[in-house]
């Protein structure tokens, strides 16, 4: 039998710990977790290409890629995600909770907060 995946579709624009939680939510249940790298044109909201991003999530991620649970890859850039009925997988929303949902990649690019959510103080 194939293997299915779990399919995460993003910029992954600064992976944070809001995007670990995401792939856990898969992960814990013994699945398998795919993530897809949306090549879009860099702009001040994605600062890194696509290749940029594959290769800093096959390094932060590397301990995952080594069992075979996931798979990461560059995919064109998309306006939906499209399905007709009896396809033979789910859509599924994941409500993450509030201290995790508060995470942004922007306010990570924008210095305001660190990759687990945290505000940056600087000094006067």
């Amino acid at each position: 039998m194939k293997k299915k995946y779990a399919l995460y579709i993003g910029r992954w624009q600064n992976w944070h710990s809001g995007h670990q939680w995401l792939i856990d939510q898969q992960f814990q249940k013994g699945n398998n977790v795919w993530i897809a790298i949306r090549d879009v044109d860099r702009d001040v909201n994605n600062p890194k290409t696509a290749k940029e991003i594959l290769d800093d999530l096959t390094e932060q991620l590397k301990g995952y890629l080594s069992t075979g649970k996931l798979y990461i890859s560059i995919i064109p850039d998309i306006e939906s995600v499209n399905y007709g009925r009896g396809v033979g997988y789910d859509v599924i929303y994941h409500e993450p909770p509030e201290d995790v949902a508060k995470i942004s990649g922007t306010s990570i690019r924008n210095g305001y907060i660190d990759s687990n959510g945290d505000i940056i103080e600087y000094p006067n």
